[in-house]
């Protein structure tokens, strides 16, 4: 591997690990509001969360580098306030990549927090625990299959991404140059041997943390059925 390449490769899993904690605090939140909520408003932010799935990624892609550029609303914002534009750098990326993953991490909470029910809270509060000390106490631990396999999802689905990054940061290495673009550059230089080097890397790593969530939340469901 190449240096490019071994820096593209710990860009890579640093910024889907960032993504992972950014998309769960927000995520966590609004998957619980969502589970909770007889809001009218509910059926239209699912399919806010859910329109990743269906969108296809440069199109998100170029809104987010339009708001996040030097005159959009995010980086104009920014720039006023002294920093920079935010497209083109790590922060950018981090932020895209927020958008593209965020269903990966709301829905499997959601639908971990639905199937709790009503009853597990209800005793709680019999008991004189707080909302947030219910949550805390009793909702995350009984979620726990919820939550692992968020985060799995959410850091395998950002490992993997191609047209937001690279529609929003572009192809700077060692700046926001991911392991997918890196692999687009040898394929397109014909170095298919650092292609295939790279695309083995991410199939083999994808692979793992998929069958460690599948042996995990059996394990689980033996344990606690």
């Amino acid at each position: 591997m190449t240096p490019d390449d071994m820096a593209a490769l710990s860009l890579t899993l640093k910024l889907a690990g960032v993504t992972v904690l950014v998309l769960l605090a927000i995520g966590t939140p609004l998957a619980w509001w969502l589970s909770q909520t007889k809001s009218r408003m509910k059926t239209a932010i699912e399919a806010v969360v859910a329109l990743p799935l269906v969108l296809p990624p440069t199109v998100l892609g170029f809104y987010l580098l339009l708001a996040l550029g030097p005159h959009g609303m995010i980086g104009g914002l920014s720039r006023a306030l002294g920093g920079n534009s935010l497209a083109f750098t790590f922060t950018g990326l981090v932020i895209g990549s927020a958008f593209y993953s965020l269903p990966f991490v709301v829905q499997p909470l959601q639908g971990a927090f639905e199937a709790l029910g009503r009853r597990p809270l209800e005793v709680a509060a019999t008991l004189g625990a707080s909302p947030l000390n219910r949550f805390f106490t009793v909702v995350m631990p009984l979620a726990r299959r919820g939550f692992l396999t968020a985060i799995v999802l959410g850091f395998a689905h950002t490992l993997g991404e191609f047209g937001v990054v690279l529609m929003l940061g572009g192809n700077i290495p060692g700046v926001t140059q991911v392991i997918s673009i890196a692999i687009y550059d040898h394929v397109e230089m014909l170095q298919y041997d650092q292609a295939h080097l790279l695309s083995g890397l991410l199939l083999v790593l994808s692979f793992s943390i998929l069958m460690t969530v599948y042996m995990l939340n059996r394990r689980f469901s033996v344990v606690h059925p």
